[in-house]
């Protein structure tokens, strides 16, 4: 990571953060309407999109 830029690493940060699965109290709290976390990303298929700067 020593090579990469900064912004480039804060938007990877980002992107980790975002992927974490939808907590247990919402799918509790909705009575299970809500089951998934829709914004989900695979790394495999759904390939970011940044620049390098």
């Amino acid at each position: 990571m020593g090579s990469k830029g900064l912004a480039k690493k804060q938007k990877l940060a980002k992107a980790n953060r975002k992927i974490k699965r939808l907590p247990a109290f919402v799918m509790m709290r909705t009575k299970r309407k809500v089951t998934a976390n829709r914004r989900r990303r695979d790394w495999r298929t759904d390939k970011l999109r940044i620049e390098d700067e």
